[in-house]
């Protein structure tokens, strides 16, 4: 057991010790304090989180310094942003491809992690090259050959579903749920009024203490819905929750019964029963004979109430975690487990099992069948006819990703979703989100590759207009919707060259992700299909530039072929280069966040994770409404919530500047609210150091 206060005057010490600026030059014995530091801390504990930014460091410090920066890389890969990890393994491998008998399986891993598939296959194929020519090896930094071809597959199915994304929108249920900790296991009552989950965060914690992590310990939380606002989450209370890990699994439909995961004996189910007065009782386990002294840890009750689906890894079945299902018998025990078999069950672990509300739609997470990487969920549907599941399909991306996809929960209807993320607009690790599909999941078809309409030429950007083609006709039949086809060419601001970074379209309010192909020279082209005119938002990343994130209103498709061409220059990250945040918004005169800021505050994380030399001065600015002195505090104060939310993350204290500077520096005249005070309210970064 950790104190916080504890940790934190360890790391106060520490940096007080190593208070230096952040320069470029490469310090060698520097970064070996460094790393003798940070393994101080993770030894006999899991604080990988803490110790990731001081071996960032420490690899930064020392790019030679092969242990530090495969050990950067690593941390990444067992915590957030394990796509960063490529960049630190590459070091590793352009100086000593040798350094690890597995090297270029973990840069396939992380290539695999950032969506970036042909990367990551080329890795992948290297390695099996390594492993075909020493055979007979069997140190412990070997990956069986087994695990390079699952990979490998995944990769190839996740370029098939990456190019052909869902029609859904996914929106993070906001900050009276979501914290800067963990926040995942949602589960509802049947009308969807109350949301019980599992947090890790700090507020309203029953033990003051944290876990060997350095996290706070798991409690149980729930909030209910007034109107359409969700209220500010609370603890369930210490008759659920112990001073320990608690985790909640599923609720009744009525609400009324919560099970809850309990670690004794392996790993049991319990459940809590509310009264008529709203009080949870204490915890029992399930009765008959579903816990054993293995682990059982998700399950899914029917809507009757009569069957039960669960996860567990008692000796049987058929490898790693299988789903079971049990009935309820006359005298109120659960019996007759069985194994769901071949169909649902893989040798790799399935669980979080949710069955639908017509008791024979079953969605669940496998690292098996047709996956692309980690868990992702799926959907089977039993046939009581013949007594057999269906064929499991992939829900496809962007539900799933190469990260772990789990606790998936649906509502009565279909039309809606839950789970547990990490995604771009999220506030701390993972967040809770709710799916919208317009079409219900019951009636969505399986994701299917789509035809390559890719041209032979790369497509060049000519102009910011759209571009009349002659309109294509069939006749005697309607004529077709033609997609818009919006093209972005990415190129350095100073040489004009092109830039292979990371472009990304989607709905600005839904999040819908919009379809793309890869055309080459820093080329997408996103084919826009909605009839309608359309907000999006359009985001360019790359490593060492400053990141583009803004709103762009694109028409819809229609029967003609039309183009719209767009380019973007990228910034190199310097001394003196500066940038508007205009997607962070705040409550009125108040400097706390929207929901909605969180996209564009991730984005400013993301880079000062990617450019660990960098210092930055965050300023707040303000219209010319209120005194002069109250702007400069409100302006600070927001600049100051900006600060706090880098340093939430990781990012070190001393690498960011907060200032105010009220109303002394507008941009346009505050005459006018939409063309002058509104671009006046602003938070900006000016890289001020590197």
């Amino acid at each position: 057991m950790y104190s916080i206060v504890r940790v934190l005057v360890f790391l106060t010490l520490f940096f007080a010790f190593f208070s230096t600026s952040f320069a470029q030059e490469q310090d060698p014995e520097q970064a070996r304090q460094y790393v003798e530091v940070a393994e101080g801390m993770i030894e006999g504990s899991m604080a990988y989180d803490d110790v990731r930014e001081i071996m960032v460091r420490a690899a930064d410090l020392d790019t030679t310094f092969l242990r530090a920066n495969f050990e950067a890389g690593e941390l990444h890969m067992r915590t957030i942003g394990k796509d960063l990890a490529v960049k630190y393994f590459l070091r590793v491998y352009r100086q000593d491809p040798n350094y690890r008998f597995d090297i270029e399986y973990w840069i396939g891993r992380s290539y695999q992690m950032g969506l970036n598939f042909d990367k990551a296959i080329e890795f992948y194929n290297l390695y099996k090259q390594r492993l075909a020519s020493k055979p007979n090896y069997q140190g412990r930094d070997k990956v069986d050959l087994a695990a390079v071809e699952r990979a490998i597959y995944e990769c190839q199915n996740g370029k098939e579903f990456v190019a052909n994304p869902g029609n859904y929108s996914i929106v993070n249920i906001g900050r009276e749920i979501n914290s800067e900790y963990e926040d995942y296991a949602p589960v509802l009552n049947g009308d969807e009024t109350e949301i019980i989950f599992t947090s890790r965060r700090r507020e309203d914690n029953l033990n003051e203490n944290v876990y060997e992590d350095n996290k706070p310990y798991e409690d149980i939380f729930i909030s209910r819905k007034v109107g359409d606002t969700w209220e500010r989450a609370r603890n369930i209370g210490p008759v659920v929750n112990t001073p320990y890990h608690n985790s909640n699994l599923a609720l009744s439909k009525d609400g009324n019964t919560l099970f809850i995961y309990n670690d004794d004996n392996g790993g049991d189910i319990y459940y809590s029963e509310r009264d008529a007065s709203g009080n949870w009782g204490p915890p029992v386990p399930l009765p008959g004979i579903i816990n054993s002294s293995f682990n059982e840890k998700s399950i899914s009750i029917s809507s009757d109430e009569r069957t039960l689906y669960f996860a567990s890894d008692r000796p049987g079945g058929f490898g790693g975690i299988d789903i079971y299902r049990a009935t309820l018998d006359s005298k109120g025990q659960w019996t007759n487990v069985r194994n769901l078999g071949p169909k649902i069950n893989t040798e790799y672990d399935e669980e979080g099992p949710f069955i639908d509300q017509d008791n024979v739609t079953l969605y669940f997470s496998s690292k098996g069948h047709k996956g692309m990487g980690g868990h992702d969920i799926f959907k089977s549907v039993f046939d009581p006819e013949t007594n057999e599941w269906s064929d499991p399909e992939n829900l496809g991306y962007p539900i799933n990703t190469p990260d772990d996809d789990v606790y998936f929960v649906a509502s009565a209807d279909g039309k809606r979703a839950y789970y547990s993320s990490v995604r771009e607009d999220g506030m701390g690790y993972t967040d809770i989100y709710m799916i919208i599909i317009p079409e219900g999941l019951k009636d969505t078809e399986p994701i299917v590759a789509a035809a390559d309409t890719t041209t032979k030429e790369p497509i060049k950007p000519v102009t910011e207009e759209p571009v009349q083609r002659d309109p294509v006709t069939v006749p005697d039949k309607p004529a077709a919707t033609v997609p818009l086809h919006y093209v972005v060419a990415v190129v350095d601001a100073e040489t004009q060259s092109p830039l292979n970074a990371r472009v990304r379209l989607q709905g600005l309010r839904d999040n819908v992700i919009v379809p793309s192909k890869n055309a080459g020279d820093g080329v997408t082209d996103f084919a826009v299909a909605g009839p309608q005119e359309k907000q999006y938002r359009l985001s360019v990343e790359l490593d060492g530039y400053v990141f583009v994130n803004e709103t762009v209103t694109l028409p819809g498709a229609g029967t003609e072929p039309r183009t719209i061409n767009r380019t973007v220059a990228l910034r190199k990250l310097a001394v003196g280069v500066s940038g508007v945040l205009r997607n962070i918004y705040f409550d009125f005169d108040k400097w706390s966040f929207k929901s909605e800021s969180y996209n564009e505050l991730n984005k400013l994380e993301r880079m000062m994770q990617q450019n660990p030399n960098i210092r930055v001065e965050i300023s707040g600015h303000t219209d010319n409404i209120g005194t002069k002195a109250y702007n400069m505090y409100l302006s600070r104060k927001r600049a100051e919530a900006v600060k706090d939310f880098l340093t939430s993350k990781g990012i070190d204290a001393r690498r960011i500047k907060a200032t105010g500077y009220g109303e002394t520096r507008p941009l346009a005249s505050n005459d006018d609210e939409r063309e002058g005070r509104e671009l006046n309210r602003r938070v900006e970064f000016l890289v001020i150091g590197d």
